[in-house]
């Protein structure tokens, strides 16, 4: 089954150990030997210098009329966890994963967090088996394809909410928490942005500062539906 991962990619594996340690998950590693040296942690920390690095020399050189605040804006969209989750789902990275049981009932092959450190962990894997250039050609295939010039998946919404309210005088922003569920390890939270006081949007994420953005979010498409 991994043979067809390796055609997914588009890379063959001299050494096929570095690719079975990107796809083993902590938890599965904790629990079949008690060891999480044996996870994909520490490959998912390379890949994320590897990527980095190559998306940056490909922005700097490929947009020179870009300022430093826009290319550093491109390079975090293109790395962001919802861009590195959905090449996870372009490779079905998820049915490959070596998972505890826990992760496994709990949703783990679908989980953005998972899949995007797992991806991290495959380019590393390349780049430890076939050098740079194997590295690379992952990063041109899944990752340069997809240079976000327009909207971006991290944009800064709360920032962009606060320049379009602010165009007229004594406007204020407020936003509050408003309820959380679920496990300690998957919880969701929910929070409101009110301005002047009405509430104008009512978002959700993994943590208050996303469910605060993706609340901005909401308020800009319902107040400035044309931005």
């Amino acid at each position: 089954m991994i043979k067809d991962l390796e055609a997914a990619i588009g890379y063959k594996f001299k050494n096929i150990t570095h690719l079975q340690r990107a796809l083993t998950h902590s938890s599965y590693a904790n629990e079949h030997w008690h060891d999480s040296l044996k996870s994909n942690e520490r490959l998912e920390f390379l890949g994320d210098s590897v990527l980095g690095m190559v998306v940056a020399e490909f922005l700097f050189r490929s947009f020179p009329d870009r300022l430093e605040g826009d290319l550093t804006r491109m390079r975090a969209d293109m790395v962001c966890e919802k861009s590195l989750a959905q090449i996870a789902q372009q490779l079905d990275l998820g049915k490959y994963l070596l998972l505890g049981h826990g992760e496994e009932q709990n949703g783990g092959r679908q989980r953005p967090s998972i899949l995007s450190d797992a991806v991290e962990a495959v380019l590393a894997a390349c780049f430890m088996d076939g050098g740079m250039a194997a590295a690379e050609s992952f990063i041109r295939k899944f990752v340069l394809c997809k240079v976000p010039e327009t909207k971006l998946h991290n944009e800064d919404y709360k920032t962009a909410l606060q320049e379009l309210v602010q165009q007229k005088k004594d406007q204020q922003i407020s936003y509050q928490p408003v309820e959380e569920f679920g496990p300690d390890h998957d919880k969701t939270f929910v929070v409101e942005v009110k301005l002047n006081g009405a509430v104008v949007g009512k978002g959700k994420g993994s943590s208050k500062k996303r469910a605060e953005q993706d609340a901005a979010r909401l308020a800009i498409e319902k107040l400035f539906p044309n931005k």
